[in-house]
């Protein structure tokens, strides 16, 4: 099996509580994989050890076939791993395309020209339009992003994760605040992300998760409760009993 990331009885304890408890975790290469489970379960801390936010009490991080464990978080961005957050983190006075092209030209490392105008780099400009066409945002491309809808920013932070190149994009609760009318949306154009990213995301909205997910994992407590395809947990008693309540239908 071709996994992109792994977990290995990672744990992390903040004092006497443990946070995260001896999660194992196998994300195939190119899935749609969702971490789902209570408030509380422990599912952004297991992001944040991923990510190097946090380092574990112990246990591993495996990304593509590589031991990362010890590696600060911009070295895991370099080796193929970005993220989205809660809550946004944007250029509010940029326009998307000046925002998406500054972060490609910080991948290929020409951040620091700072006298020269960010529209100047006709590669980078390209490679950002891009992105924007593959995640229906070419028609906002000039538009600052402080003007556009919450689930138009949210599409924008992706797109700069995506700047980075990753082979493995974490997305911590991506509809969080977009409204029901423009999440759809949102997720569509998730789903339309070439398949040579491999996508792990939190998220709450459960009809989402399971148009969305070709595989789920249900922590409780820090724990891994199960997992399963989508089907798998929507019918399983002890997911129905601590988190979905009746069978979601699938």
């Amino acid at each position: 099996m071709n996994y992109a990331l792994q977990t290995r009885n990672l744990v992390k304890k903040f004092g006497g509580f443990v946070a995260t408890n001896d999660v194992s975790l196998n994300v195939e290469a190119g899935a749609r994989h969702a971490l789902i489970g209570p408030n509380g379960a422990g599912k952004t801390t297991l992001i944040n050890l991923l990510t190097g936010f946090l380092e574990p009490t112990s246990g591993e991080v495996i990304l593509n076939g590589t031991n990362v464990t010890q590696l600060a978080q911009h070295q895991r961005v370099k080796r193929g791993l970005a993220r989205t957050f809660q809550i946004n983190r944007l250029f509010a006075d940029l326009t998307v395309l000046d925002s998406v092209t500054m972060a490609v030209n910080e991948r290929l490392g020409l951040g620091a020209r700072f006298w020269k105008p960010v529209a100047s780099y006709a590669e980078a400009v390209d490679e950002a339009a891009h992105l924007l066409a593959t995640l229906r945002l070419l028609d906002v491309a000039h538009e600052k992003t402080r003007n556009l809808a919450y689930g138009k920013q949210r599409l924008i932070e992706i797109a700069l994760a995506l700047a980075a190149k990753p082979s493995v994009l974490l997305l911590d609760e991506p509809a969080a605040g977009v409204p029901t009318s423009e999440s759809r949306e949102l997720f569509e154009s998730i789903a339309n992300l070439p398949r040579d990213v491999t996508i792990l995301l939190i998220e709450h909205d459960m009809d989402l998760v399971f148009r969305f997910a070709d595989q789920i994992s249900v922590l409780v407590s820090g724990a891994v409760l199960t997992e399963g395809t989508p089907e798998f947990i929507a019918n399983n008693p002890k997911v129905k009993e601590v988190y979905l309540g009746e069978a979601i239908s699938v």
